[in-house]
Parts: structure tokens; C-alpha cells; sequence
């Protein structure tokens, strides 16, 4: 029996694949599985994914014919893991050695839906470990009532998927697939279900992924119109608290963290492309309107004066025709 589904996507990342393959290598184990999805690569990493389905244990090379994005690739990935728990891991990320036979461990031992992991993010040469921002360590604890405060950085802003580990249950009751072709932002609306309705969690004192930052291929550093995919996941996120029987209560950190994300994009406007920067304002503008406007009211009471200002001018801009998201 498989124990750990371990998902990984590349696209055009020939020259960091290696490094995460031989991390895997040093995280194999006999009942571990390494699903490697190529999403449609045009450099060689076709090549050294085939090469690593023969070499690498445990690996299974599946090739998309077109490009889908991370979060298809991920959804591929998960639609073939045979593992009682399923993690991910990105194609230019890699593991400390051991890693993951300690993360199985500690989710068996405290037998919960999920699991979630502080990381070391990687710029050039710099190191730094970004925390799970959740103060209480190895307790399970109800996921809901971590996703408050509104005013504080919680664990549904911690949105990394590969930061963690999930059991099976959580697959089989439809909670682990991502929103199809979605292309940046892919792991907000899907950590905002596992908090509403997953049962159980907890946050562990462990350290093991590498996270690297500025690369040049990520959607993070390209400013074309994928990135403005983030407006489409927190539309998801905003109608499905909507739904959500404590909405009211749930609401103002959705509203509230869509707006601290548009504003860091309008704050960040330069590395668009000039007719990429117009639709981000454009639609940005649709979405304010498109939020409950009682609670955007107090959500922006709640911010900063310069970002208040700046988003409620961006409100009462006027929408032009074909503006909606």
C-alpha cells in the first residue's frame, strides 16, 4: 500500500529539476510515490522527467499535452495519487534529506485531516524561514476557528500547499482539487475549504521545504495577464464564505484580505505590461464593486489611511464596458 502521494509539477524548469529530483531521491521510501507532472514544458525538462521516471523509486512520469497551469497540473496529480496522505512539492523547490518520512510520522501521530509546515524561502543566496502564522504547535485544533481574526495574518494566509501534508478523507470528500486553469493564486481558495471544512488540524515545528523565490519563468516575476487570475480566486473565496452558514462572521477576512492583495498588486503596478496594468485596474475596480459593500465598508475602516484612500478612489472609478473579471 501506498503511504505518501508525493505531487510534483514542472514547466520549463530544466535547470532546477535536478536539484528537486535528487532531493526526492533522498526522500524515498519504499512505500512513497512521486507523481511528476510535465504541464507542457518546451525546454528539457521532458528529458530529465523521463530519464527520473526509470531512475528516481517510486516514480510516475505523467506528460500534459497542453499547458495547463499549476493548478491543473496539480489536479492530474492528485487524480492518480494512491497514497493514505497526499503532499505536493513544486518543480523548482526541493527537500531537506529525510523530510518527508518525518512529516508522515507526525501527522500519524497526531492522527488529524492536515498537517501544516513552516519553510525556508530561498532569494539568490539569502535564507529566511517563514512560520505558519498560528501560535499554538503540535494540537489539533478545529481549522475553522483559524481562520480569524480579520485584522491578523491567520493560516488561510498561508496559502502554500506544499507546506503541509493531507489525508485521503480530505480527497475523497472533494476537498483537495483545485479551481481548474487557475494560473497564480491557485492555493487560496483551495486553503480557504480545507479551513471551512475540513475537521481537524494541526501545526507542526518542522522545517524541510525550500522554497525558491525570483525565478525568472514564475508567474511572481512575469506581468502579463495570468496574474490577474488572483481577481478570479478571491471571487471564489468571497462567494464561497458568502455561503457559508457563519458568513457573517467569516466575511470581513475575505473582503478584507482581497483588498490588502489588490493593493499590493496596484502598489507593484510598474512590472505590468502597460495594457496588463489598465485591465488590473479595471477589474480590480469590478471587484470592489461586486464585494458586500457593508463589509468592504468596514474593511476598509479597517486599513491604513493611504491604502483606504486608494482603494476607495479605485471603487468609484467608472467601468468600462467589458470590465468584469
Amino acid at each position: 500500500m501506498v503511504k505518501l502521494s508525493v505531487i510534483v509539477p514542472f514547466y520549463n524548469v530544466q535547470q532546477y529539476a535536478p536539484d528537486t529530483l535528487k532531493s526526492l531521491r533522498a526522500n524515498a521510501r519504499e512505500d512513497f510515490e512521486f507523481i511528476l507532472v510535465d504541464d507542457c514544458s518546451r525546454d528539457g525538462t521532458p528529458d530529465i522527467l523521463a530519464r527520473a521516471e526509470r531512475e528516481l523509486p517510486g516514480a510516475v512520469y505523467v506528460r500534459h499535452e497542453q499547458n495547463g497551469g499549476l493548478a491543473t497540473a496539480r489536479n492530474t496529480g492528485i487524480d492518480r495519487a494512491r497514497g493514505e496522505y497526499v503532499t505536493f512539492l513544486d518543480g523548482d523547490d526541493w527537500l531537506a534529506s529525510g523530510y518527508y518520512p518525518r512529516l508522515v510520522a507526525a501527522i500519524e501521530e497526531l492522527g488529524c485531516d492536515f498537517l501544516r509546515t513552516d519553510h525556508v524561502q530561498c532569494t539568490a543566496r539569502a535564507r529566511s524561514v517563514h512560520r505558519v502564522p498560528h501560535g499554538r504547535r503540535n494540537t489539533v485544533l478545529d481549522p475553522r476557528q483559524a481562520i480569524l481574526p480579520a485584522d491578523r495574518s491567520t493560516s488561510v494566509d498561508y496559502a502554500f500547499a506544499w507546506a503541509g501534508v493531507y489525508h485521503r478523507r480530505l480527497l475523497e470528500r472533494g476537498l483537495l482539487h483545485f479551481t481548474d486553469g487557475l494560473r497564480t493564486a491557485e492555493d487560496r481558495p483551495w486553503i480557504w475549504k480545507l479551513h471551512r471544512e475540513a475537521e481537524s488540524f494541526a501545526v507542526v515545528n518542522l522545517l524541510g521545504v525550500y522554497y525558491r523565490r525570483g525565478v525568472a519563468s514564475s508567474l511572481t516575476q512575469i506581468g502579463d495577464v495570468r496574474q490577474l487570475d488572483f481577481i478570479r480566486a478571491f471571487d471564489q473565496v468571497v462567494a464561497d464564505t458568502a455561503r457559508d452558514p457563519e458568513a457573517d462572521r467569516l466575511l470581513p477576512k475575505a473582503v478584507r484580505t482581497y483588498c490588502a492583495i489588490i493593493s499590493h498588486h496596484l502598489g507593484s503596478i510598474e512590472r505590468f505590461e502597460p495594457a496588463v496594468a489598465k485591465k488590473l485596474k479595471s477589474m480590480s475596480a469590478a471587484a470592489l464593486r461586486r464585494m458586500p459593500q457593508d463589509v468592504l465598508d468596514e474593511a476598509l475602516d479597517s486599513m491604513d489611511l493611504t491604502r483606504a484612500t486608494k482603494l476607495r478612489r479605485l471603487r468609484r472609478r467608472p467601468a468600462p464596458a467589458g470590465a468584469a473579471a
